[in-house]
């Protein structure tokens, strides 16, 4: 069990180290709203992609294997999803409330906290694993993500035919899915690896990807609304660090997976709320300071959740 810890610490502790670097350079100054939100367009638009489509182009994925995590990670996200929406229409009363707590229940920080944490645990491999799983569920999050949030609008020209031309309209620009969609055609054409200057400069952006985005993460924590958490936040916060990783734990069981798949699963589904999730509530009309609360409570505590988890799988020799 003492191996079981140390593997996850060692998996977490880079997470928070680098998170609280992040919250000390804004703290001293060294790290300005503008310099953030430039940082983490940086690595959105440019880093992350060329982290996922070289993580992709060079690996070695077993693809029927693959075709059995992203079953389950469905399966999981179908059950936060429907599971929070029958809880927020019994428990809670305002419809722009209701939305961003289902948002922030199903929805996780795969692309950032995620992905690092993955790559911490399982290196190139799990890299490879993570960035197929993330592409596709992905999809499905922003899907869910502009159903359960549209309840709030009350515009006239706000339709579902809309909505999904939105959806469409997101995934189609999204940097992350273009890069997942080029890399998985590169693979399929059989075409050569890449290498000299396009394979080394694509492994330079990539390397600064998740480090850059966790100093962001950690610059951007407002532990003010971290530390005065509402009811609603609260109750949206443990759906999100406790049960969303029991689900993935009951879902991966009955699918079979162990070890590495089992691993990418639970920690893609135990990452904090998606920081996407604050966006999106505010551009849709829901509560944007619950989804800031939420977001800062997971994303600091949700870390903690997953060194548990972590431990005690690989203490029964499950990931």
């Amino acid at each position: 069990m003492i191996a079981a810890i140390i593997f996850a610490i060692t998996i977490i502790l880079p997470n928070l180290i680098l998170m609280a670097l992040g919250f000390f350079m804004q703290k001293n100054g060294q790290a300005s709203k503008a310099f953030i939100d430039q940082a983490s367009s940086f690595v959105f638009n440019y880093c992350l992609p060329c982290l996922l489509f070289f993580s992709v182009i060079n690996s070695e994925v077993d693809y029927a294997k693959q075709v059995i995590l992203i079953m389950a990670g469905v399966a999981v996200t179908f059950i936060l999803f429907i599971g929070s929406e029958l809880y927020a229409s019994r428990f809670i009363d305002k419809p722009a409330d209701q939305g961003v707590f289902v948002q922030g229940v199903f929805r996780s920080n795969m692309a950032i906290i995620g992905l690092a944490t993955v790559a911490n645990a399982y290196g190139e491999q799990g890299l490879s694993i993570g960035a197929v799983y993330m592409g596709v569920v992905t999809i499905l999050f922003n899907i869910l993500a502009v159903i359960t949030l549209s309840r709030v609008s009350k515009s006239a020209e706000d339709t579902w035919v809309s909505r999904t031309l939105m959806i469409l309209k997101k995934l189609a620009s999204n940097p992350l899915m273009i890069a997942l969609i080029g890399a998985f055609a590169y693979k399929a054409l059989a075409l050569p690896p890449l290498t000299g200057v396009i394979q080394t400069t694509g492994n330079l952006l990539a390397a600064v990807a998740l480090p850059l985005a966790l100093i962001c993460a950690g610059a951007s924590i407002d532990l003010r609304s971290m530390l005065s958490p509402s009811g609603l936040s609260m109750q949206a916060s443990i759906g999100r660090i406790v049960l969303a990783p029991l689900v993935a734990i009951g879902v991966g069981l009955a699918f079979g997976l162990t070890g590495i798949h089992m691993g990418v699963l639970f920690l893609m589904v135990a990452a904090p709320t998606a920081a996407a999730s604050y966006v999106m509530a505010k551009a849709m009309g829901g509560n944007e300071v619950l989804a800031a609360n939420i977001l800062a409570f997971t994303t600091v505590f949700g870390l903690f959740g997953m060194a548990i988890g972590a431990a005690l799988l690989r203490g029964m020799g499950l990931m």
